[in-house]
């Protein structure tokens, strides 16, 4: 257990704050059993926390000391209390708009999704169009991607467009392709596909730069509608056990919705964002920006997903000899904005999947870094998932200072087809968590909700124990890149603070940071594996205050 001055304590305060007046904690959290992040096996019995910041970790008497008159004592009871937990990928608006639109993530075959389907129409007679998301086949009796054909058999009378999970491909009834002015001959946007019928008519499937033939169907929220997506995406997160998040690819809308919720002191949790690239002058003016939000990063793309074949690859999928995956942007695009985000001090977060992809993201990073005389900042450039990175590639990470932000759900979906897509000797480098920790890169945990669940304890345990949800295991799934338990915490604590520019301030349970904690019902650090996915949230603190906690059991 470790103590702090009182002396050293006023310090921490002083410096903190700029204050003349050292801080007096005003709550103290106690009880249960609190790991503070610094060291694997680091607890106190304690914490005083006074506007936000945390004053002391150490024993309940001095914590007393710290605490003014009156403060209030909240006792975890048998509970375990961590540095708050921060998903480093996740697409806010997407969490909410799933809770409160057709949420096909239970879906598990092409006859549950058609019966899914049903029962929303059902639900909603009076719609003029069912936009849906969360579908992914890879598991499905099937074997195959959804088809226009299969919508229609359910509904024919209205367009239906349903995303797949990861938001790189859509399928669509008849009905929507003829409302868009799909025909064989529509010519195929660069980066993008369009599947055929045996025929040549398209078969409803879209994929990556391909979807965007059916952006005229999507209903696009209004202001309102967005600040309630958003409202809604908080509500789960906190009530998940999530402090703090990193917002991808926010557009101007979702902007002004946090805008709005932060003005009306509205965001309960810490959120970083990352715009998308139109709306990077945002990023670099730094707005909108409050007490809970940032905003200080570009979010772009190199490829596809793995699912839908389109993450850009050397060689050509093993399943599909004719694909190597598809590049999204240009090098010339892409570098004109990288210029910019150097040029603005802001973060660039760039979405690489295929080995091929994370190669020229390396590339065109260096490439960048190399044209600037002198960048007078720490970069901290990020790659979004590198989920296959070969090993001449990994340790251009450290080398150039990128951070390695990775879905550890990811690997525990995708190695059930992984194999089939890339082949046995790929999957060595793939999902390689451990293997580009030993090579000194910082790896940031996230999700990627709405596409995965966004569920910290699911996140935790695939990084630490990597096996499926049902204890499963397989050729190919090189359970020596799972990491420690320890080291699994990090990637959404010290790991998760250092991606967004906060070491100082987020990451452990020590005097000068904010007050941002995660208390679960079982110790994740030591539970058993079959055991860990029982874990679940009690209390979500951020700055201090109880955001969510579980209603107690009857």
């Amino acid at each position: 257990m470790r103590l702090a001055s009182l002396a050293a304590l006023s310090l921490i305060a002083l410096s903190a704050c700029n204050r003349e007046v050292p801080i007096r904690a005003d709550k103290v959290y106690t009880g249960g059993t609190i790991y503070t992040g610094v060291s694997a096996d680091d607890r106190v019995e304690a914490v005083a926390v006074g506007e936000g910041l945390i004053l002391y970790a150490g024993d309940m008497a001095t914590a007393i000391k710290v605490a003014k008159d009156g403060a209030t004592i909240i006792n975890i009871g048998s509970g375990f209390m961590y540095p708050g937990f921060t998903d480093s990928h996740v697409h806010l608006g997407g969490v909410g708009q799933r809770e409160l639109t057709l949420n096909l993530d239970q879906v598990r075959s092409v006859t549950e999704l058609k019966a899914a389907l049903a029962s929303y129409r059902e639900a909603h007679a009076d719609v003029d169009r069912i936009i849906g998301r969360g579908w992914i086949e890879t598991h499905w009796p099937e074997g195959r991607f959804p088809t226009a054909a299969d919508l229609d058999e359910v509904i024919s009378d209205i367009p239906v467009v349903l995303t797949r999970s990861d938001g790189h491909a859509l399928v669509a009834n008849t009905k929507a392709l003829e409302a868009a002015g799909i025909v064989a001959e529509t010519p195929v946007p660069d980066g993008g596909d369009i599947l055929k019928t045996e025929t040549g008519e398209p078969n409803g499937m879209f994929i990556d730069n391909a979807m965007m033939l059916m952006s005229s169907l999507f209903t696009n929220p209004g202001p309102d509608e967005m600040k309630r997506f958003v409202s809604t995406g908080l509500d789960v997160y906190a009530s998940r056990g999530w402090t703090g998040l990193h917002n991808m690819s926010v557009d101007g809308l979702e902007l002004e919705a946090l805008g709005a919720l932060s003005r009306e002191n509205a965001i309960t949790l810490r959120t970083y964002n990352a715009v998308t690239p139109d709306q990077i002058d945002a990023a670099i003016d730094r707005t909108p920006s409050g007490p809970l939000l940032t905003t200080r990063a570009v979010k772009t793309y190199m490829d596809g997903a793995l699912g839908s074949r389109g993450a850009l690859l050397f060689q050509p999928y093993s399943d599909a000899p004719e694909n190597s995956g598809l590049t999204l942007n240009t090098r010339e695009d892409t570098l004109a904005l990288f210029q910019k985000a150097l040029d603005g001090d802001v973060q660039v977060a760039i979405h690489a999947i295929g080995d091929k992809g994370n190669k020229l993201a390396l590339d065109w990073m260096e490439t960048a870094f190399a044209a600037k005389e002198e960048i007078g900042h720490e970069p901290r450039w990020r790659i979004e998932h590198a989920q296959l990175v070969r090993k001449q590639d990994q340790a251009r990470f450290a080398e150039l200072g990128v951070i390695a932000s990775m879905q550890p759900s990811h690997a525990i979906g995708d190695l059930y087809f992984a194999p089939s897509r890339v082949g046995m000797d790929r999957l060595g480098s793939a999902y390689a968590w451990k293997d580009l920790q030993d090579q000194g890169v910082v790896i940031a945990g996230g999700s990627d909700a709405p596409v995965e669940v966004g569920d910290p304890i699911i996140e935790f345990y695939a990084a630490s124990v990597r096996k499926s949800l049902d204890g499963f295991s397989a050729e190919g799934w090189h359970p020596e890149e799972a990491l420690s338990r320890i080291d699994a915490m990090k990637l959404f604590t010290q790991n998760a603070a250092f991606a967004r520019f906060a070491e100082e301030q987020l990451g452990t349970i020590e005097p000068g940071k904010y007050a941002d904690f995660s208390v679960f019902d079982q110790d994740i650090l030591t539970v058993a594996d079959d055991a860990l996915l029982a874990t679940k949230p009690l209390m979500t603190v951020v700055n201090g205050n109880v955001v969510w906690k579980a209603e107690p059991t009857k």
